[in-house]
């Protein structure tokens, strides 16, 4: 739709002019620093940013119910920088000009309603927010996008000429840094580190396809992340994990886009999200509030924070019902299906209790929740999921299963709306799938297929046949309709069918017609 066929009143806003004034703010001694930099700790105390826009105030003179014309209109654009994360561009990345904002086809992922099978089964109207449909097939291409948007923004000016950027990843955040930093070649080469044999063949192939440098190493996510944080401060690179405060702003666009797909009335909404580094529950609670302080949206919805028993170091903070007495303590993972999120120093929890406690305070009430779920069940929800017609991974699995509990625990009630993320495509976790069919999980991930959830291939040889096709080699002839009535016959056989009934033959014209 062309700038000309909007409402006049709309038009000037349209295309984003809030240049804002974003800094980095340190969660530990409250410092502000220069965003012209890359910093991805406090230079005074060391601990984590976050990115604020010291101009939200005139976000705040627009009225909520403009702003929400302003994103419904804007849907309507063809102009790609506003298509994907931007559309939100004021509350994303103000400082970001249009024509650095580097954009594959992320964002506005879908929300796939439960059947009315699943949806008996769990007690509660649910969707799948199916973010496995972003470009590199995961979450992980919100953060990307915000995150190289402004390198992009810096090499525009000048102020770089090149850069190497690198992450540790579990597989997801090494597909999206290095499918982004291919866009922004030869500016920008990509040097990802994987726990060696802790990643997917699926996913350990997408960055080596997008022409990164890619190391596995002994260990595990937290090992890498280790090594990639002494990289960022010894060398002059980029880190792109989530402790790049720029990946929190571009995945907040999850949270502003389930408000905008919900006609922007979440009161009586619950989120469902898995929990890794802990950069995806950071940025749903910021993402929220900053709609929420803008008069967006009239209220806040629930969060439930899930992780798997194999690595919660979250929920067992969580544990604890008084703020006072609470202490973090890193966990030893054990092996885990919800492979991404098999980590157990999250980077992101100085965020995750800042934003709790900010989330709350503004609520009025507990709004914020955790659990945590066994690999049985984790993987059991995400066979049945996709039974019922979805495309969860086993995140989504492992959301299904903690609203599943949820609901026991009457977190959620019957009135409610859940919708749930599935961080990835079911694809690049079929290996546990095939684990699951094939009754091969070894004993440390305490999984017993169920049998009406396992389903195996069956080979179709009629024992009567002696001349079959093969690969250069085709039947003719009766032989090979033999073969065709007979492997129709068997099969019919084994999902038994009957045979059509004759039907009676075409009437001539009756009698005075």
């Amino acid at each position: 739709m062309r700038i000309e066929e909007f409402p006049t009143d709309i038009r000037p806003r349209l295309i984003p002019a809030h240049a804002g004034r974003m800094v980095y703010r340190c969660l530990g001694c409250g410092a502000q620093f220069s965003i012209e930099e890359l910093l991805y700790v406090c230079p005074e105390c060391r601990q984590v940013l976050m990115i604020e826009d010291l101009a939200t105030e005139r976000l705040r003179q627009t009225p909520g119910s403009l702003w929400r014309r302003i994103f419904d209109f804007r849907r309507m654009l063809n102009l790609p920088a506003l298509k994907g994360i931007y559309r939100y561009h004021e509350f994303i990345g103000p400082v970001v000009p249009l024509e650095a904002v580097v954009y594959l086809g992320e964002g506005h992922t879908p929300l796939v309603a439960a059947n009315r099978v699943l949806r008996d089964q769990i007690g509660v109207e649910f969707y799948f927010k199916n973010d496995g449909q972003n470009p590199s097939a995961s979450f992980k291409d919100r953060g990307m996008a915000s995150a190289l948007s402004y390198i992009n923004a810096k090499i525009l000016r000048g102020d770089l000429e090149e850069l190497l950027a690198v992450c540790a990843s579990t597989g997801d955040t090494s597909a999206a840094a290095a499918l982004y930093g291919a866009y922004l070649a030869p500016r920008i080469k990509s040097a990802v580190l994987l726990p060696h044999k802790k990643v997917t063949p699926q996913q350990l192939g997408q960055p080596l396809g997008s022409g990164a440098a890619v190391f596995e190493i002994p260990g595990v996510f937290d090992d890498c992340m280790k090594v990639v944080e002494s990289l960022s401060e010894e060398y002059p690179v980029a880190l792109l994990n989530s402790k790049n405060a720029w990946r929190i702003l571009g995945q907040e666009s999850f949270s502003y886009e389930i408000a905008q797909d919900l006609e922007y009335d979440v009161s009586r909404t619950a989120v469902v999200v898995p929990i890794g580094n802990a950069g995806n529950i950071t940025a749903l609670m910021s993402g929220f509030l900053k709609f929420y302080e803008a008069g967006i949206i009239k209220s806040l919805p629930k969060i439930l924070g899930v992780q798997s028993e194999h690595a919660d170091p979250v929920h067992r903070y969580y544990l604890e019902p008084d703020a006072a007495k609470r202490r973090f303590v890193p966990v030893t993972v054990k092996p885990s299906t919800a492979q991404a999120a098999m980590i157990g120093n999250p980077v992101s929890m100085p965020r995750v209790i800042h934003l709790v406690e900010r989330y709350n305070q503004s609520a009025g009430r507990q709004r914020v929740f955790f659990a945590a779920v066994s690999e049985q069940e984790i993987m059991d929800w995400q066979l049945t999921a996709n039974r019922n017609g979805h495309i969860a991974c086993t995140h989504g699995g492992e959301s299904l299963a903690g609203l599943s509990a949820a609901r026991r625990r009457g977190i959620v009630g019957a009135e409610e709306v859940a919708v749930l993320d599935s961080t990835a495509h079911a694809l690049k976790f079929s290996m546990f799938q095939e684990m699951y069919f094939e009754n091969r999980f070894p004993p440390e991930y305490r999984i017993c297929p169920r049998p009406e959830l396992v389903n195996r291939p069956a080979f179709v040889r009629p024992a009567d046949l002696d001349a079959l096709p093969a690969p250069g080699a085709p039947l003719q002839g009766e032989e090979f309709q033999r073969f065709v009535r007979r492997t129709a016959e068997e099969i019919a056989a084994r999902l038994n069918l009957k045979k059509r009934q004759p039907t009676a033959g075409p009437t001539g014209p009756t009698k005075g017609s």
